[in-house]
C-alpha cells in the first residue's frame, strides 16, 4: 500500500535555544506562542502554511528542513543585537567548512546549496535582543518587553507571507 503523500507547509520557521539558560530562551518561547496563535480559531487555515520547528541550536541537518520551501525564518536570540530586535534578510554564506555543531542561518543555507540541486528558499532572520544568558536565569524583564515587540512582528510576518513583503519590512527598518 503506497504511503499517503503529505504537502509541505511554504514556510518554515526554525527556532533555537536553550530554556535553561535564561534569554536563550527567546526563540523557544516565541515558537511556542506562535504555534498557539495559528493553532487558534480565528487563524486555524493559516497554521497550514506553516512548520515550526525548535531546536537548541541550528545544525548541518536543518539544511533539509528548507528543501521545498517558498520561505524560510529563522528565530533566535542575539546578545550584542539592537533592541528589541533586528529583522533581515539571510543570505548564503559558504563557509570553508561547516561544523556540526551550531551554525548561523547563513551557513544552513549554503550547505542546502552544497547538497541539493535546489536553491535555498528566501530567508530571513529575527534576531531578539536578550540580556542574561546564564544557567538557570528565567527571562529577564528586558527580553520580556523584546519578546512582545517580536511577537507582533511574527503576527504580521504570517499575515503576509511573501518574500515581497518580508523584504518590505527589513526596508523599513524593523
Amino acid at each position: 500500500m503506497k504511503a499517503p503523500e503529505t504537502s509541505l507547509a511554504p514556510v518554515v520557521v526554525l527556532a533555537c535555544g536553550n530554556p535553561s539558560r535564561g534569554d536563550d530562551a527567546l526563540g523557544p518561547i516565541l515558537l511556542d506562542r506562535l504555534q498557539a496563535w495559528l493553532e487558534s480559531a480565528d487563524f486555524a487555515g493559516l497554521a497550514d502554511d506553516f512548520e515550526l520547528i525548535g531546536d537548541f541550536q541550528l545544525q548541518v541537518e536543518h539544511a533539509l528542513d528548507l528543501v521545498g520551501r517558498r520561505l524560510a525564518l529563522f528565530i533566535d536570540a542575539g546578545q550584542q543585537t539592537p533592541a528589541p530586535f533586528v529583522f533581515r534578510r539571510a543570505q548564503v554564506i559558504d563557509s570553508a567548512s561547516p561544523s556540526t555543531h551550531s551554525l548561523p542561518p547563513e551557513s544552513v543555507l549554503a550547505v542546502l546549496a552544497r547538497i541539493s540541486q535546489e536553491a535555498p528558499p528566501p530567508a530571513f532572520v529575527l534576531c531578539v535582543r536578550g540580556e542574561r544568558f546564564e544557567l538557570g536565569e528565567g527571562l529577564s524583564p528586558a527580553a520580556t518587553s523584546h519578546a512582545e515587540a517580536a511577537f507582533e512582528l511574527l503576527q504580521e510576518l504570517c499575515r503576509a507571507a511573501d518574500v515581497g513583503a518580508w523584504q518590505a519590512r527589513v526596508i523599513a527598518g524593523e
